[in-house]
């Protein structure tokens, strides 16, 4: 488009910023064998680990009103607390007219989300009984999330490689720590599992940015 002579770019920015790119990319190969070397490590446990055994009972002690947090946390991790955080997401970036953004809002957060329940049987890891835990999904999401947020802020503001980095990676261990942190002060998860989640979404989020990068300008 030209106003006055001079040219001006519309064009949406990239789900996965340029500058972001390649270290995102060794991320996201290292988070991956986090998981799959946690993963195999765990598989086949019904019992918590050593590294969990020394976290657990610090997280144990939180009284009522943090529990009141975690189960507030938690909810968003549920099918309708995700499926409204998400929405509300998608809803926005149409407002901004931000078509690729939204799509990666839902393919991130579901990718992420996807990958644990592919992993959980193939793990065997169980809690309580044989509920399996191995990696988890409540943290995969929020992580996913938060990362995509951050990812398209970095973007949109124009942050460099340090920044930008320190950005996505600041949101997407925030994000991770609290919902983690419920997961385990609820009980429904071991620490290692989160651990897992956690790596499972920085894994495949930057996938999932590049697949709807190459779609869009496709």
């Amino acid at each position: 488009m030209e106003n006055g002579g001079q040219v001006i770019d519309r064009a949406e920015p990239a789900v996965l910023p340029p500058a972001l790119r390649a270290g995102l990319a060794l991320v996201a190969v290292v988070a991956a064998l986090v998981v799959v070397a946690v993963g195999g490590w765990y598989a086949g446990h019904g019992r918590p680990g050593a590294v969990d055994a020394w976290i657990q009972p610090a997280v144990d002690d939180a009284g009522a009103p943090c529990r009141r947090i975690a189960l507030a946390i938690d909810f968003l991790g549920e099918p309708i607390g995700a499926a409204v955080l998400v929405g509300a997401a998608v809803v926005g970036c149409l407002l901004l007219r931000s078509p690729r953004a939204a799509v990666q809002f839902v393919g991130g957060a579901g990718v992420a989300v996807a990958a644990t329940k592919l992993l959980k049987p193939l793990v065997g890891r169980t809690i309580h009984g044989d509920n399996l835990s191995y990696p988890s999904g409540h943290t995969a999401f929020l992580t996913a999330f938060a990362l995509t947020a951050a990812l398209l802020a970095a973007g949109r503001i124009g942050l460099g490689p340090r920044a930008g980095a320190l950005l996505v990676l600041a949101a997407a261990l925030a994000a991770g720590a609290a919902m983690g942190w419920a997961q385990v002060a609820l009980g429904a998860h071991y620490p290692t599992d989160v651990l897992g989640g956690w790596c499972t979404a920085l894994a495949v989020v930057p996938a999932t940015g590049w697949l709807v990068d190459r779609w869009k300008a496709g």
